[in-house]
């Protein structure tokens, strides 16, 4: 019985994996995008606070910026 269970769920879950469509995982994969994006500017942000008056570090925060709009 415990082999048939071991056997069982993989199989399940293989086939309910299987059963998205492709608009389910495009659908999924612009949300990690949005995701990405919006930790992106917020970790901008917070370089930029930690930064303050430095213009130097205000500028290394730019890759942030840079990379969140690479991602549109």
């Amino acid at each position: 019985m415990k082999r048939m269970r071991i056997i069982a769920l993989p199989l399940t879950l293989t086939w309910l994996v299987g059963c998205s469509t492709p608009e389910e995982r495009a659908y999924e994969a612009q949300e990690d995008v949005h995701r990405e994006r919006l930790e992106l500017v917020e970790e901008y942000k917070a370089c930029l606070k930690d930064a303050g008056d430095d213009q130097q570090k205000a500028e290394s925060c730019d890759q942030y910026l840079k990379a969140a709009e690479a991602l549109k």
